[in-house]
């Protein structure tokens, strides 16, 4: 797999480090009212079906890995997938973990109020137990 492919500077600018997987970068949206990951693909792609057949099925695989490893780390009512774009031309997939009581429930969080960035040790905090469950 190509890999290696510099990160959009918005993706940069509003998220953080966690884990580098097989095919993707997995961040932390830089929003602590939602448990929210980001996989980024690194290799050259804006839309999915620019990915290679083997690329997908890995992509597929790791969006699955870090979903079932949200629900573990942090029991959510509802897991929310998407891959939007419309404002980064870099693929990239939302792993939302969402709550009945959550200040988005029942609808999206694009577009609800304002972020609120997370403090240095809460970006450890959330990561750490779904980059341990990855790892294991």
């Amino acid at each position: 797999m190509k890999n290696n492919v510099e990160l959009h500077p918005r993706l940069a600018e509003d998220s953080h480090f966690c884990l580098n997987l097989n095919l993707c970068q997995l961040r932390l949206s830089d929003d602590a009212r939602f448990v929210w990951f980001i996989l980024i693909p690194r290799v050259s792609a804006i839309e999915i079906t620019e990915l290679s057949a083997d690329e997908y099925a890995q992509l597929m695989r790791e969006v699955r890995q870090v979903a079932t490893a949200v629900e573990q780390a942090f029991g959510p009512d509802k897991i929310n997938i998407a891959s939007l774009g419309n404002q980064v031309a870099q693929l990239h997939v939302h792993v939302i973990a969402r709550y009945k009581d959550d200040q988005a429930w029942p609808g999206p969080v694009w577009g609800h109020g304002q972020a609120v960035g997370y403090k240095k040790d809460d970006i450890t905090r959330i990561c750490a137990p779904v980059v341990r469950l990855l790892a294991s």
